[in-house]
């Protein structure tokens, strides 16, 4: 039913493709618009707009290094660096 195109980023310039299963969401959400700008442009736009998240500093739980963490750590969880914390979801 759907296929993809190729359109023209308006802030970039660059061509993007807007992919037949983007345009399937696109039409289950109802937009009646396509993109205008490509994933990159649309994600800086985002970010620029938004606040940077303050870090919490603390000690992982597994290896004893420094874990930098975007909640304020309290002694009910253990906390990990992002090391340890890809290690362990990588071994479920």
């Amino acid at each position: 039913m759907y296929q993809d195109k190729t359109l023209k980023c308006k802030e970039c310039g660059n061509e993007f493709v807007f992919t037949a299963g983007e345009q399937e969401f696109y039409a289950e959400k109802g937009f009646q618009n396509e993109p205008q700008r490509c994933k990159a442009c649309r994600d800086a736009r985002k970010n620029a707009t938004r606040e940077p998240r303050e870090m919490f500093t603390t000690v992982c739980h597994k290896c004893g290094g420094e874990a930098k963490v975007p909640f304020q750590p309290n002694s009910d969880r253990p906390v990990y660096c992002s090391d340890c914390f890809a290690e362990m979801k990588g071994q479920q």
